[in-house]
């Protein structure tokens, strides 16, 4: 529960930084810019700078909410999580803001939070944008790919509470150079008990649907931007978009702060 004395927010003439507390957690979040609201939430070992370097621009026409989500980043927090958990953030959030309806979306593993809050909540979306999504519903479960990657994930965690963060940095060993250096740089600040609370669940293969076919409750118009990896394949983005019944599908590659102005554009 919320009160005027759990809730922190700074500001400056570019960002905003909010932090309130609920249930166990002090969540953090980023705000910049004006206009309809976007929430975007970012994937998994990383925090709101990696969906700023994606969608940082947006923020020129848009009011642009980048969080952390539970457990990452400066969201601090070490018990069991679920979608609902994430899901319910978000609302929460958005109720700290003020804000009704926003468009909301994730990328990877964030794309699982938009799509929960998509499905429990749809009173309070003006459009989804999910980019590069990983989750096939319980009925299909994860790929051996994604379980694979998930496993290195846990194990990374688990490392990371006896040894420190730097078990982490071998994760981004294939990463280009640049990419790599600020990946690094970005986890070095997280709480390895929150980094190990994350990986667990990841690697439960907890999805946030039970089957694709529950997309085709989503009345909310909505964005697919399909991933190009063994752990984001294009084919679900595919699958996704056939059964969303208002889905604009982008091709792989495009140029995302574009692509979700446009989107933006268009909402009635």
């Amino acid at each position: 529960m919320m009160t005027n004395t759990d809730n922190n927010e700074t500001r400056d003439n570019t960002h905003r930084a909010i932090e309130l507390a609920r249930e166990g957690a002090r969540l953090y979040a980023v705000e910049a810019g004006a206009g309809l609201p976007v929430m975007f939430f970012h994937g998994g070992f990383a925090d709101h700078r990696a969906s700023q370097l994606h969608l940082g621009a947006l923020a020129r026409r848009r009011r642009l909410i980048t969080p952390d989500a539970r457990a990452a980043g400066r969201s601090t927090y070490a018990g069991p999580l679920s979608w609902s958990l994430l899901a319910d953030d978000a609302v929460a959030l958005l109720d700290h803001l003020g804000i009704e309806r926003a468009v909301i979306g994730g990328m990877s593993a964030g794309s699982g939070i938009a799509l929960r809050v998509a499905l429990e909540r749809p009173d309070r979306l003006r459009g989804l944008v999910l980019v590069a999504p990983v989750f096939a519903g319980a009925d299909r479960g994860l790929t051996p790919a994604q379980r694979a990657a998930f496993s290195k994930m846990r194990a990374a965690g688990q490392q990371a509470l006896r040894e420190g963060i730097a078990a982490l940095y071998p994760l981004f060993d294939r990463l280009p150079l640049e990419i790599r250096a600020r990946a690094r740089a970005m986890v070095a600040s997280f709480d390895p008990a929150s980094v190990a609370a994350t990986a667990s669940f990841l690697a439960s293969a907890s999805q946030p649907l039970e089957s694709v076919d529950a997309l085709r409750a989503i009345e909310a118009p909505t964005l697919v931007v399909p991933g190009a990896d063994p752990e984001h394949p294009a084919e679900l983005a595919a699958l996704y978009s056939s059964r969303l019944p208002r889905v604009s599908a982008a091709p792989a590659g495009a140029e995302l702060v574009s692509i979700v102005d446009e989107f933006c554009d268009a909402l009635p």
